[in-house]
């Protein structure tokens, strides 16, 4: 019969001596046999602990993001500046998720429609849940706007965008991305002031590297953003826009309230 050791040791009502298996033997597997199943309980309630901090959001928990776009308009020069601030959470109004501050020099030839714009960003991030840990990222960034509007009524906006990131803690890595913008107007047949429109858009993410740090990789996907809401323009130099975007990555999928300013300065 062929029979392990540690098998042979767990029979009971058997002559051991039969198996020419020492009772000394026995004792001693059997012994180091409970040790390792003792060690390898506490290397996973250690591994448990050690992993309280990066708890998953919680993905029936309405987020937030609160969000001012800015930017300069001057005919008389096709360089500009733009810029944003965004105060973003886990929960509607407390669980720091980021704080970004950008900004950014632009060109826009004349006579054309598209946009050029290269800026630097400033990122903290905050950890979900009660931890208090944040991690900075400085980020630069190039990309190209390209307006378009369909029928006097649909438009429509590409955005092109490669960042080059600096993540406290990880390699350097890039990020390309590319979003859809469109607004239409409901109560107007073109854009102007007064009117109520539907925003929508859909921003995809894709990595760079996939190396993350000398222990970690991650996926070529990233993220995608996919938002629906209506704002209103209230001036040629001003629109506010209120909805929800439900952002996916490659381990969750949360939805988040945005409120939104849109500012042109000058012009």
């Amino acid at each position: 019969m062929d029979l392990s050791l540690l098998s042979v040791c767990k029979i009971t009502g058997v002559d051991k001596r039969k198996f020419k298996v020492s009772r000394f033997l026995c004792d001693k597997l059997e012994r180091i046999q409970f040790m390792a199943k003792k060690w390898i309980l506490v290397l996973i309630m250690l591994f448990g602990i050690s992993n309280l901090g990066l708890a998953q959001p919680d993905e029936d928990q309405m987020g937030a993001w609160y969000m001012y776009f800015w930017s300069t308009a001057n005919k008389n020069t096709p360089w500009g500046l733009q810029g944003d601030v965004q105060w973003r959470s886990w929960k509607p109004a407390s669980d720091k998720e980021q704080l970004m501050l950008r900004g950014g020099l632009t060109y826009q030839p004349e006579d054309s429609r598209i946009k050029f714009t290269l800026g630097y960003a400033n990122i903290t991030t905050g950890v979900y849940g009660s931890s208090t840990d944040e991690v900075m990222e400085h980020r630069i960034y190039q990309e190209a706007l390209i307006k378009n509007v369909v029928a006097s009524r649909f438009v429509i906006n590409h955005r092109f965008r490669y960042e080059e990131r600096w993540v406290e803690q990880q390699d350097f890595r890039s990020r390309y991305r590319y979003a859809l913008f469109l607004n239409v107007p409901l109560n107007t047949k073109t854009m102007e002031d007064g009117s109520i429109y539907l925003a929508l858009y859909n921003e995809l993410f894709i990595n760079g590297q996939r190396k993350v740090s000398s222990t970690q990789k991650t996926e070529v996907f990233d993220r995608n953003r996919l938002y629906g809401g209506v704002g209103y323009r209230l001036s040629p130099h001003l629109r506010l826009q209120l909805g929800v975007m439900e952002q996916t990555t490659d381990n969750w999928a949360k939805k988040q309230l945005q409120f939104s300013a849109h500012h042109t300065i000058g012009g």
